[in-house]
């Protein structure tokens, strides 16, 4: 079996997601709606009901490292022959593989968290538990166990050298901002302008507030069915995956080497390699970019890294050609981890397939090629481990 023999296995037949709005002004109210396998439950019957299939028939469970897999079995009343623990990105690349071996038929991807309620710490000395994940304070002996402050250096280096401005940043938070006021699921609905984006306050500079994720609680739940099977069962038009890819950094990682020198982008041409042979299409096809956004740099360093711009060129591209919904590529169509939620990339691919299904309303995005077929490209780079799927018709 070769990395092409992927392509096409699986399909998306449901999708979930808890009630971001309306759980986030519960906690603020002080209130403890759930914990994270609660948020999960809550996303994983919105998927059964989006597929129009009963728990019964799944038989592959992977769940997002904030659960643990045979607990979230338990409480969803599955015994799936087949799963394990992956994050958002690789999770849909597992599900992939198990389908085609024959280890799993139907796969139910399941992530919940809740972070906000519980307090999570992602920078200081208690960091994610101090060790949990040991990106987060390899250099705390400089000071350093905010990503921000990471993101931070990597912007500004990355500026000086290509000449994208804070300014030209600014076009990531006003375009998904944009994006999320057409988002009855999005947190932050209130459009800004690029003088609002100016006027906030660095949290690290380069870097100002509306260049920082939100933090709240949820759950996202995807079902990948193998692609024959998906066309009997599901109750909607299923959504194929027609590309993965993945190249990782780690030579030179805990010296800041892969952020501050090439920005990701050894990875993700390697990446993006893979993920167009595989799928045999190309930037030119994508109706739609989703990218994780922790913070809004990580669009930029994509957008030259996947081939969607020049190098150098990315400052000009966001602020002429545009990354909005009516911009040359729509960048994040339901506002990103900016504006419309923080599932640590798993949203953006409930966002994918309901872009190629045509579901999204004031925010869907045209076809682009051929026919009325759409292609949604999805990619991550969190240190410098490049994933990237794309979805379509």
């Amino acid at each position: 079996m070769t990395a092409r023999d992927l392509a096409r296995v699986g399909a998306v037949i449901g999708v979930g997601e808890s009630d971001y709005v309306g759980d986030h002004a519960r906690v603020r109210a002080g209130e403890k709606p759930a914990d994270s396998y609660g948020y999960a439950a809550d996303a994983f019957r919105a998927a059964l009901a989006d597929a129009g299939i009963g728990r019964d028939e799944i038989d592959g469970l992977i769940v997002g490292p904030t659960l643990a897999y045979e607990r979230t079995g338990e409480i969803l009343g599955i015994n799936p022959r087949w799963g394990g623990q992956a994050d958002a990105m690789l999770a849909v690349i597992e599900a992939c593989m198990a389908i085609r071996s024959g280890l799993a038929e139907v796969v139910a991807l399941v992530y919940g968290n809740d972070q906000r309620s519980a307090a999570i710490q992602y920078g200081g000395p208690e960091a994610m538990g101090g060790n949990m994940f040991l990106s987060y304070v390899y250099h705390a002996p400089w000071g350093f166990t905010s990503q921000g402050a990471l993101y931070a250096m990597m912007f500004r280096r990355f500026g000086e050298l290509t000449g994208c401005t804070e300014r030209d940043l600014g076009e990531v938070a006003v375009a998904q901002r944009h994006a999320a006021s057409l988002n009855p699921h999005a947190l932050m609905r209130k459009p800004i302008t690029i003088e609002d984006y100016m006027a906030a306050r660095y949290i690290c500079e380069p870097l100002r507030l509306f260049d920082y994720c939100l933090i709240n609680d949820g759950g996202v739940v995807l079902i990948i069915a193998e692609a024959e099977r998906a066309r009997k069962m599901a109750r909607k038009a299923p959504v194929l995956i027609h590309g993965v890819g993945r190249s990782d950094l780690n030579r030179g990682a805990t010296s800041l080497e892969p952020r501050l020198l090439e920005f990701y982008r050894p990875a993700q041409e390697a990446c993006a390699a893979q993920v167009y042979a595989m799928a045999g299409v190309g930037p030119e096809d994508m109706s739609a970019l989703q990218i994780y956004d922790s913070f809004s740099c990580h669009v930029p360093f994509a957008l030259e890294g996947y081939g969607y711009c020049r190098p150098g060129d990315v400052g000009r591209f966001m602020r002429e050609d545009g990354i909005g919904l009516g911009g040359r590529i729509p960048v994040n169509t339901g506002g990103g981890h900016l504006s419309e939620s923080y599932m640590q990339g798993w949203a953006h691919q409930v966002e994918a397939v309901r872009q190629v299904r045509g579901e999204c309303g004031a925010r869907q995005v045209a076809a682009r090629g051929a026919g009325d077929s759409r292609f949604v490209h999805y990619n991550s780079d969190v240190a410098g481990k490049a994933v990237s799927i794309i979805y379509g018709s």
